[in-house]
């Protein structure tokens, strides 16, 4: 295999493919968990720095809550070009498995699956969901979907099922405290720590600037 060429087709594949996504789950997105999961990598060997990029690349290329929850689409559409670029299987089956255990569904799903380089690039994709960008991307998705920015008399829900998270519609707010604010205490990897507490830090602050300025009072 010429890793690197399949490394260039599959970024190709990938830009092409979300071409017109969602601004939280576009090209953009998926470069900075590239980008992430290799900086999070260099601390993290030994490590197949090939199944690192080719899963940050394709970890979004068909997200479920765009396919009315199929999470099949996603591996079968990820498994389907790498075939085409005659990708050994063995490496396809480890991109099938990073596709199928990366996301967070609620917190209450049960991993039956782990790798070191499942562990670089969940924790490179939950890097984008908080800070800076994962404030704009948590409010560019609510305003996708027609959502509240904020209703003080709906609470969180913090102890809901999969399926009860996968349908969720409450207003964005809720969101910090239903996921982005958990996932500082799930990372995996000593520099997706660190990072992640200073992330943590500034959606806290934002939190509060939020408040004070929704109840007038600064």
């Amino acid at each position: 295999m010429n890793k690197v060429q399949i490394t260039q087709n599959t970024i190709a594949f990938v830009k092409e493919t979300l071409k017109g996504a969602e601004g939280g789950h576009d090209w953009f997105h998926i470069e900075r968990v590239f980008n992430n999961a290799k900086l999070i990598a260099k601390d993290e060997e030994p490590i197949d720095a090939f199944v690192v990029s080719l899963g940050a690349l394709l970890h979004d290329i068909a997200d479920s809550k765009f396919y009315n929850g199929d999470e099949t689409i996603g591996p079968k559409k990820a498994r389907a070009f790498l075939e085409s670029q005659e990708v050994t299987e063995s490496v396809i089956l480890h991109i099938e498995n990073i596709i199928n255990h990366i996301s967070y569904k609620g917190g209450n799903f049960k991993q039956h699956f782990s790798s070191k380089e499942l562990d670089v690039i969940q924790d490179a994709d939950r890097l984008d969901a908080i800070g800076a960008i994962g404030i704009a991307r948590c409010f560019n998705y609510g305003g996708f979907k027609n959502r509240e920015l904020y209703n003080p008399e709906i609470q969180p829900n913090l102890h809901m099922t999969k399926e009860e998270y996968k349908h969720a519609a409450s207003p964005t707010v809720n969101h910090f405290y239903e996921k982005l604010l958990l996932l500082k205490d799930n990372m995996n990897t000593k520099t997706g720590k660190r990072i992640a507490a200073d992330r943590h830090r500034y959606m806290e602050q934002f939190l509060e600037q939020f408040y004070a300025e929704w109840n007038g009072e600064k």
